[in-house]
């Protein structure tokens, strides 16, 4: 099981719809955040995308010195950028981080953000040029010169010199539950992603994928993106999951949902459709809490509970086939603490190795102190 973590680069919040406690994306904030991932053992963090967030190839090249075994799952957006464009900030991250760079293909989104900028494709035809661009991005990393012509994208003698670290080339990652998106990424992908439904659902996606991607001749991974609210106990979980959308009122809501209706991503009609603006109907599947996606796009459900519920809950997907779960929790900061203390020794993840590591818990000075020798 890989446990992977989540950047906010356009800011981090301790409660929904409220600056209070809200803190900026700042390079030192991602850098604490990506820090303190890495020492806790986590396998990566999602870096995410859009026109509210940091660009993620300059904000994953920032953190790789600060950071010594973390990997960084980077969007590229076909459509926005170049496959050979692409291509080369590919190569580039991957063989200065040592091989940590996981590509993120994200081809959909708001047809309103896109248009902003100047991408004006509808759905199918964004998937259809995704599948051109995909093509020409991995023939750059595995043949000499490349030359194609398609209905979207054209390119002649493209070339990428420099190998890298990963062969043949950074693992690809993608997440899409309409039908063509699916048959694109049967076609190209490493790693399928689907958003926190109910395991039924997300079952359904696994059988459905593996017979795609057999239909190619090819097997995938899969992984899912959950928000977490993991305490000790049960009741100061769904504490916490209350106080996370305290100041989230009607108008908010319905303000939210007139901005998801106008979007074309299957996922995100999904997401919605899980709890369609009723905050009272919230626990979707037991301990799954579509809270966060009254107001929120993209992941927007969490797995609220103690430790052991939680845990189960994760092995219920892990068993449908899940081997690579991207969490979040609000805020981020000492979220991954708090799930690295509460939920790591309940999971089949490795550990990190503290074998050099010592607390002392000493009487003087009154309260009792720590102290960590290294």
């Amino acid at each position: 099981m890989e446990v992977f973590w989540f950047i906010p680069t356009n800011g981090d919040v301790r409660y929904l719809n409220s600056y209070e406690g809200a803190r900026p994306a700042t390079f030192d904030y991602t850098r604490q955040i990506a820090q303190a991932v890495d020492q806790l053992g986590y396998t990566g963090v999602l870096i995410p995308t859009g026109k509210t967030c940091e660009e993620g190839f300059v904000v994953a090249s920032s953190l790789l010195a600060a950071t010594e075994n973390l990997k960084f799952l980077v969007a590229v957006r076909p459509g926005l950028m170049s496959p050979s464009f692409a291509a080369r900030l590919s190569s580039t991250l991957d063989r200065f981080s040592g091989g940590r760079l996981l590509i993120n293909v994200v081809a959909g989104g708001d047809p309103v953000e896109l248009a902003g900028e100047g991408f004006f494709l509808d759905h199918d035809e964004r998937y259809k040029l995704t599948d051109e661009f995909l093509t020409i991005w991995r023939n750059l990393f595995t043949e000499n010169t490349v030359d194609f012509e398609g209905d979207y994208l054209k390119v002649a003698g493209g070339q990428l010199p420099y190998e890298t670290i990963q062969q043949p080339y950074p693992p690809l990652y993608f997440g899409g539950s309409s039908g063509i998106a699916m048959q694109v990424a049967a076609k190209h992908i490493d790693a399928y992603l689907t958003w926190g439904e109910p395991p039924v659902q997300v079952e359904e996606k696994i059988i459905k994928m593996r017979a795609l991607a057999e239909e190619q001749g090819r097997t995938i991974k899969f992984g899912i993106r959950l928000h977490l609210i993991v305490r000790r106990t049960e009741e100061e979980a769904w504490q916490a999951a209350n106080d996370l959308i305290q100041y989230v009122d009607d108008e908010t809501i319905e303000q939210a949902q007139k901005v998801f209706s106008r979007m074309d991503s299957e996922g995100q009609r999904l997401m919605t459709e899980l709890h369609k603006g009723d905050r009272t109907k919230l626990e979707i599947s037991p301990n799954l809490w579509a809270g966060v996606g009254l107001v929120r796009t993209g992941a927007g459900t969490a797995l609220v509970g103690d430790p052991d519920t939680v845990a189960a809950r994760i092995q219920e997907y892990a068993d449908l086939g899940i081997e690579t779960f991207i969490f979040s929790g609000y805020p981020h900061l000492e979220e991954a603490y708090n799930v690295a203390e509460l939920l790591f020794p309940k999971l089949p993840v490795q550990k990190k190795d503290n074998t050099n590591d010592r607390v002392f818990f000493s009487p003087f000075g009154g309260d009792i102190q720590s102290v960590t020798l290294k």
